[in-house]
């Protein structure tokens, strides 16, 4: 046996960073388990984090940089990668000016302080304003609502006494929740369930409310109507707290249970008990789906709404409700630049609230900016050819572009369309900083991800991917930092704790500090300084202040007829699978064998309205395109609903279905949960 050492680290395959527990034998990582001393995990790890070894050392990882000559790609240098990557940019900064630049950040990178920070530096360096990300079309919007409304963004505690999962399945897509939820289950905490499938977990909750896609604000409002109109509300909380209680009594008294019940299916008496529950209930939270309320019609209307009913039953700063949290100070990766993104014209509140200014451009809209405005894109761990809505559009798009760059550990979708494809690092083989903000009743939670074997041929780390190509356009001052250890220490500083305590005096990670209940000072950061439940930041761009309820434009509800009869179905996209984040890991052989391929999931009576058995090859088809992927029959799922996965390729890409011109008006995130489909044997 050669040599062997553990290193504590975490796992950044979703954006838990779990912590992990790493055995290196001579240079190479043999094993990785959970670490039981961190709070969020414990010890456990999911699939994805007990597989990561073979995603690390899979043969189909790229191996050297590439460029596509005559639609087939070489390897090359990393020198000349880098020398001509330039040199195009430098030609294009010089023809149209340095805005033509975009850059893309994938979900790995929205939890990966050193991924996201330097490229969007990158960018800034260049002279662009455009950065992109998974942000504009998932949880961005959540936050940004929260901000508007208490000035700071709370959020949901893992142990609570009463758990309102609104769309969210974690035994599928959140690890932790999903432990914590097991464990306060047993304790006596409360569950219900709101979703179109009767998941697993509602066969264990008080009460299964069965919605039509895309109508939570309807549900939502009619809860807020009677909260108030019972007299169940929180009065104290209310008059200390919060701004615009009374423009809200009268604006809620059309939102009745009864106008709900025909909108979402959900029956009166059942949101009447669901209301007078939660507001009996000190110490209860909803907990949205990652992005299931965002990517609708009504995305920043439901999240305001969710926002109101946890204000006035006083959920907020309490055990088990939605707290605001500390936030851990970090060095600052980012770059002032000149101009605004994409986007910040369409949509200001995406892009700024109170002068508070986002660095984000909205996703939506690159591929109606390409040529014109976009004329060269570098992706760095993302896959938006997959991930982004419309595939269709962003592929024609994409295509017109001068140069496309991507940085990853496979061939992706996106990468097979790209001038220059360049390998990247695992998480294993580059350093970085690990957070956790929400863990039971105490965060935040920092760790160090060590560097814990040597990057894997000739894997490049987003530090020196960008610091090497900022070399190469005269701007190497702006990547002062000599090595990873160096960047990751001037993120660390400002918090307090150090690179070397964290490296060496608590490799296990450290809290940061603990969490304060209550209302400290008795103030919100809001202008008023209160919760505003009426916003006058929603008002000031012209859209209500108070939540209101919009009809997806897609919907039984709306379209013509003509439309209704070709597409009869509604669809729904994105379902959560535990084996997989996104389109990551796909090609994982452990993971494929509990998880081999795409299905969608439909009702027995609506599968033998269409002919359809189950694991019959089917059809769904919208405006849009179509794919193609098994049928699964399952009684869970409410009758004239489809439900298809994401992540998947080729023929069962979801967002081959989607459409990016179908956009929420506020922030502009894609309905993505509340379209119309139809159905066929293949």
């Amino acid at each position: 046996m050669g040599q062997r050492t553990e290193v504590l680290t975490d796992c950044t395959l979703c954006y838990h960073s779990c912590g992990c527990r790493v055995t290196v034998e001579d240079g190479r990582a043999i094993k990785v388990e959970g670490l039981e001393s961190h709070p969020l995990n414990r010890g456990k790890l999911c699939p994805k984090g007990w597989s990561a070894l073979d995603n690390i050392y899979s043969p189909d990882r790229l191996k050297r940089p590439l460029k596509k000559v005559g639609g087939v790609f070489k390897e090359i240098s990393w020198d000349q990668a880098l020398d001509e990557i330039a040199g195009k940019l430098k030609e294009l900064k010089e023809k149209f000016g340095p805005q033509v630049l975009g850059v893309f950040s994938g979900s790995i990178g929205v939890e990966n302080l050193e991924m996201a920070g330097l490229v969007q530096r990158f960018k800034a360096a260049f002279g662009s304003p455009n950065f992109f990300s998974v942000e504009s079309v998932c949880y961005r919007m959540r936050i940004r609502t929260r901000q508007i409304t208490f000035g700071k963004y709370p959020t949901e505690e893992l142990d609570s006494k009463l758990y309102i999962l609104w769309g969210h399945n974690p035994e599928q897509s959140d690890f932790p929740l999903s432990l914590a939820l097991e464990e306060n289950l047993e304790k006596g905490a409360r569950l219900v369930v709101i979703d179109p499938k009767r998941i697993p977990l509602a066969d264990r909750a008080e009460m299964y409310l069965r919605i039509r896609p895309g109508t939570d604000g309807a549900l939502a409002l009619a809860l807020i109507n009677v909260i108030i109109n019972e007299d169940l509300y929180d009065k104290d909380f209310i008059e200390k707290y919060t701004f615009g209680f009374d423009k809200l009594v009268p604006h809620v008294q059309k939102y009745t249970p009864e106008w709900a019940e025909e909108i979402t299916w959900v029956p009166a008496q059942d949101i009447r008990k669901l209301a007078r529950l939660f507001a009996s209930t000190k110490g209860a939270g909803i907990y949205q789906g990652t992005c299931t309320q965002d990517q609708t019609a009504n995305g920043t209307q439901n999240s305001r709404a969710f926002s109101i009913l946890q204000v006035i039953t006083g959920n907020i700063n309490v055990p088990g409700g939605w707290a605001i949290s500390p936030r851990l100070a970090f060095g600052n990766v980012g770059l002032g630049v000149e101009g605004n993104p994409i986007g910040a014209d369409q949509y200001p509140l995406f892009f700024e609230v109170w002068g508070r200014k986002s660095p984000y451009g909205v996703v939506t809209l690159v591929p109606e900016c390409i040529p014109d405005k976009l004329k060269a894109f570098i992706v760095v761990g993302g896959n938006p050819l997959v991930s982004m809505p419309d595939t269709h559009a962003f592929t024609e798009a994409f295509r017109k572009l001068d140069l496309l760059v991507v940085h990853d550990l496979f061939m992706t979708d996106t990468a097979r369309e790209a001038h220059y494809v360049l390998p990247a690092c695992s998480h294993l083989e580059k350093w970085g900083v690990a957070y956790t903000y929400n863990v039971c009743h105490c965060l935040p939670y920092l760790m160090l991800r060590k560097k814990c074997i040597e990057p894997h041929y000739e894997s490049w780390s987003e530090w020196k991917f960008l610091t090497e190509l900022a070399k190469r356009l005269d701007m190497g001052d702006k990547f002062p930092w000599k090595s990873e250890e160096e960047l990751v220490a001037f993120e660390l500083a400002p918090s307090g704790l150090s690179f070397d305590y964290l490296f060496r005096e608590k490799p296990e990670g450290d809290f940061y500090q603990q969490k304060q209940y209550g209302i400290p000072g008795g103030q919100f950061s809001t202008p008023s300084r209160k919760i505003e439940i009426f916003s006058e930041a929603l008002e000031k761009v012209g859209f209500d202040p108070l939540p209101i309820y919009l009809e997806p434009e897609r919907s039984p509800g709306r379209g013509s007829k003509e439309f209704q009869k070709k597409y009869p179905l509604i669809l729904s996209t994105g379902s959560r699978n535990l084996y997989y984040t996104h389109s990551q890991h796909r090609g994982v052989a452990t993971l494929r064998e509990m998880s081999p391929e795409p299905f969608f999931e439909i009702s027995s009576l609506t599968a033998q309205q269409y002919g359809l058995r189950n694991g019959d090859d089917a059809l769904v088809e919208t405006n849009r395109g179509q794919v193609r992927m098994k049928a699964r029959v399952d009684e869970r799922v409410a009758e004239g609903v489809v439900l298809v996965p994401h992540g998947w390729t080729g023929e069962a890409n979801a967002n081959l279905l989607t459409d990016v011109q179908c956009r929420e008006p506020i922030l502009g995130y894609p309905d993505m949960k509340s379209l119309m489909c139809s159905v066929r044997k293949a």
